[in-house]
């Protein structure tokens, strides 16, 4: 399993526009986005007693979280994902799945994912069965997202955090969403074995330290 290096900053307004500015001086847009963007709909899961909250809340070193993910509204192209932190790296697996998959797991309709074709889907049956994890909360936000090819950097801009509040339809297209306080901006980078230098002046910023900001975690916070 491969671990990446992952840093967050929660960030201002003027600070996004100055990241903004360096790294589209130095870096390359995601041929993946649209007009320098896209928007992110992801619905995480989590345990009866909040286990994945508390556990990110708690800074627990060695934790785990699952979700399912889709971008600008495409229902086509959906994903199960698992992200793991260790010892301050990350590393994310991924399965595509059908948005009638979805919708089941979704619901708690999972009997199928027993003798799914991917691990993926077949662990995360085993922890819905085991542990009680269920669907929890959807989170929508925007991104901005800048490579660099030399260490295999990823630097986005996430803004626009909405909670789904108590809905858990995320194929829903007109699912009432609202702000998280703060209307908060979020800098992540991320990358393999090493930050090149070109890079780390162009998101540094003085007296920012990297934080544990949790889009989930905020979202969370309307229950």
């Amino acid at each position: 399993m491969d671990f990446r290096h992952e840093h967050k900053h929660e960030i201002s307004f003027a600070d996004m526009l100055t990241i903004r500015s360096r790294m589209r001086a130095v870096g390359q847009l995601d041929p993946h986005a649209i007009d320098g963007k896209y928007k992110i709909r992801s619905l995480y899961f989590d345990t009866p007693t909040d286990r994945a909250l508390r556990e990110k809340l708690d800074g627990v070193n060695s934790r785990e979280k699952f979700r399912i993910r889709y971008y600008n509204d495409d229902t086509s192209l959906i994903h199960l994902e698992k992200k793991s932190k260790q010892n301050g790296l990350g590393n994310k697996q991924s399965a595509q799945i059908s948005a009638d998959e979805a919708r089941m797991i979704a619901a708690g309709d999972i009997d199928f994912m027993y003798s799914h074709s991917h691990p993926l889907v077949r662990e995360l049956y085993a922890k819905m069965r085991t542990q009680g994890l269920r669907a929890r909360t959807i989170v929508d936000y925007t991104r901005e997202p800048f490579v660099y090819a030399p260490g295999n950097v990823r630097v986005t801009l996430d803004y626009d955090i909405r909670t789904g509040l108590s809905s858990v339809d995320l194929l829903a297209p007109d699912l009432p969403t609202v702000p998280v306080k703060g209307s908060p901006i979020i800098l992540e980078v991320k990358w393999d074995e090493y930050l090149p230098s070109i890079i780390r002046d162009a998101v540094g910023l003085e007296d920012r330290r990297a934080g544990a900001f949790s889009k989930y975690a905020a979202c969370r916070e309307y229950d």
